[in-house]
């Protein structure tokens, strides 16, 4: 398995393969000698696994990850409680795996906390981040005390929608999450139809964003319509192009 520092460089390299920006003969330079380490992404089509029921040991939820895949978590913390009844969902934080080519599964969401190193940027911040979903795992199950729901994705994922994801990242990455008073006024102002603006962005509104992006999900509600309960089965979330979310499973 790569190092965190190859990891963060081939990252690196295909944010830049993107031009996404500017960038500098330095630049060019550094990416053509980048391009030896680059995975090189490929049309494609994530076939349907066989989904389980009841619970999943975690090393198997884990090495059989793909993008798509949508991990859910229910802590006990007060400031969890207090998500769930303002949502009135059973769960408080939502996120997405990105697995592309030979890069370890990756977890992609948006948290207070910076404990986890990020591999886009290689450094630890509040915010959107993209976390190994191993080191994910350990710290939200354990430092965090949550207890973890994995939906397993179905569907097409192709070159097109895997750079699309990649666009996303880089332009959200580091984006701070909201205060308590701008996560309630997204959140309401959403239940009204309307998109939210500024900077600030909540996990299930990234997962929206990166959903609808993908042309995974319906653009017809605002991305800060969605709360982490709206990826819970219950809901039953209507992704697009046959698309979809197998019930939760419990990851022990």
């Amino acid at each position: 398995m790569q190092s965190i520092a190859q990891l963060v460089g081939v990252v690196g390299a295909i944010r830049t393969s993107l031009a996404l920006g500017g960038h500098t003969d330095r630049d060019d330079a550094r990416q053509r000698r980048q391009a030896q380490d680059l995975p090189q992404t490929h049309s494609r089509t994530v076939r349907p696994v066989k989904r389980r029921t009841g619970t999943i040991p975690a090393d198997e939820a884990i090495q059989s990850a793909v993008t798509g895949d949508v991990w859910l978590f229910r802590g006990a913390r007060l400031a969890d409680r207090a998500v769930r009844v303002a949502t009135n969902a059973p769960v408080n934080h939502v996120a997405m795996v990105v697995a592309i080519d030979d890069l370890p599964p990756l977890l992609w969401h948006t948290e207070l906390g910076q404990t986890l190193q990020d591999v886009w940027t290689g450094d630890h911040h509040r915010g959107a981040q993209l976390n190994r979903l191993d080191e994910a795992h350990r710290v939200w199950t354990g430092k965090y005390g949550q207890r973890a729901y994995l939906r397993q994705f179905t569907g097409e994922v192709t070159r097109q929608m895997e750079d699309e994801l990649l666009r996303v990242i880089a332009a959200y990455d580091g984006r701070a999450f909201p205060t308590t008073r701008g996560l309630a006024g997204r959140w309401l102002a959403g239940r009204v139809r309307h998109e939210a603006t500024g900077q600030a962005v909540y996990c299930a509104q990234l997962l929206a964003i990166t959903f609808r992006r993908m042309g995974l999900l319906n653009p017809k509600r605002p991305s800060n319509w969605y709360d982490p309960g709206k990826f819970w089965s219950g809901d039953r979330l209507p992704l697009v192009d046959g698309a979809s979310l197998g019930a939760e499973i419990e990851v022990v």
